[in-house]
């Protein structure tokens, strides 16, 4: 009778040390696919800030463009307008990706274990 009760606590053992290793590898799973997502989300961002600071730019030279037809009278004054509109809009939407970048290290940062709960 105890030989059998040490056999059944013996497996019983085996099993939760079976169990408490695979939720361990799921754990680490896990955490490395976060940190990928993460890694792989700044990457995109970043292309995206690139792309959006070159249209701010075109958009800079489109004002000055616009500015000096304006002054020769080869356009009206609204195309100056519009074309300021679209630079401004543009200048908003690459301070959000700015905003989306950071926050994105910051959830990396967590992700690796870091900051605050």
């Amino acid at each position: 009778m105890n030989r059998n009760a040490i056999i059944a606590t013996y497996q019983n053992a085996s099993a939760r040390q079976v169990e408490v290793a695979y939720d361990y590898e799921q754990s680490v799973l896990r955490a490395y696919q976060e940190v990928a997502t993460q890694v792989s989300n700044i990457d995109n961002l970043q292309q995206t800030y690139q792309t959006k600071q070159q249209q701010v730019d075109y958009l800079n030279e489109s004002i000055d463009i616009s500015n000096k037809l304006y002054q020769s009278a080869r356009a009206d004054y609204m195309e100056v307008l519009l074309t300021q509109r679209d630079a401004l809009e543009a200048r908003t939407q690459l301070i959000e990706t700015k905003r989306e970048q950071l926050g994105a290290v910051v959830d990396l940062y967590q992700a690796l274990g870091g900051g605050w709960r």
